[in-house]
């Protein structure tokens, strides 16, 4: 019931219209490739656990020597900066908008600076891996995350790449809920500062890449992800036996020999 009712919460703030891109924007659109590269998290809450994509992003800002340029956008529902990595425009995303449809915010600003799902870099933090490890995931199922779920769910896709930034799961009777939403630690504040620099080192490579990761996918995401598979069906239900030419005239023959 949580789940259909965040989707129709994703839906509704989708339904807000905004203006086109004017400006450093349009110029975006027209020049070049593009990329989005988007911190998940939960606003005013950059400090906890579910919100250290945030701090990446945060982290990737200051290493691109663009960390003051931070820009409230009511059209996109988040905090943006427009800068360039390798010949690469790249647009820096902080949702303001709740973890949950925090997908909202992202489809917006993939339709107001005209970047495909495949070119958009979600960052976000990782119960099954711990504090300290890192890993890319081209594509495939939310594995349980709130916002990337929402991502998937407002984009119609899941082809997008994730760096996925471990926070490991809590210890003793600590609810997932309250580890996730609870702050990292004085020690654990150590570990994130190497971890802070080996995810923004990982961004730029990845944002510096001059060919696309659509040819290779996960195994969770054959082929480009959830969409292409869906194409894939129907093509196959528009491809049965009973079209076949050679199955219709075999068939065509029985039912005359029935019936004569």
């Amino acid at each position: 019931m949580r789940r259909l009712l965040t989707r129709f919460i994703n839906r509704v703030l989708l339904s807000e219209l905004f203006t086109p891109a004017m400006g450093i924007e349009a110029e975006i659109h027209t020049q070049g490739r593009r990329k989005l590269v988007v911190g998940l998290g939960n606003p005013g809450m950059e400090g906890t656990r579910h919100s250290v994509g945030m701090v990446v992003l945060g982290a990737l800002a200051t290493r691109l020597g663009v960390a003051d340029r931070w820009r409230g956008d009511k059209h996109v529902s988040g905090e943006v900066i427009t800068s360039e990595v390798e010949h690469t425009h790249v647009v820096l995303l902080r949702p303001k908008l709740l973890m949950n449809v925090n997908g909202v915010s992202v489809a917006k600003a993939a339709g107001k600076y005209g970047i495909k799902p495949e070119d958009i870099l979600l960052v976000h933090d990782e119960l099954d891996k711990p504090l300290g490890k890192i890993a890319i995931k081209h594509g495939g199922s939310a594995r349980g995350h709130n916002g990337v779920r929402s991502c998937v769910d407002c984009l119609q896709t899941d082809v997008m790449p994730r760096l996925r930034v471990g926070i490991g799961r809590p210890t003793g009777k600590t609810s997932v809920e309250r580890h996730v939403l609870g702050r990292f630690s004085s020690e654990e504040r150590k570990v994130l500062d190497s971890v802070l620099v080996q995810s923004v080192d990982l961004l730029l490579s990845q944002l510096s890449q001059q060919d696309s990761q659509q040819d290779s996918q996960s195994p969770s995401s054959p082929a480009g992800g959830r969409h292409a598979a869906q194409k894939r069906k129907e093509r196959e239900r528009s491809g049965s036996p009973a079209q076949d030419p050679a199955a219709a005239s075999a068939a065509s023959s029985a039912e005359a020999a029935a019936q004569s």
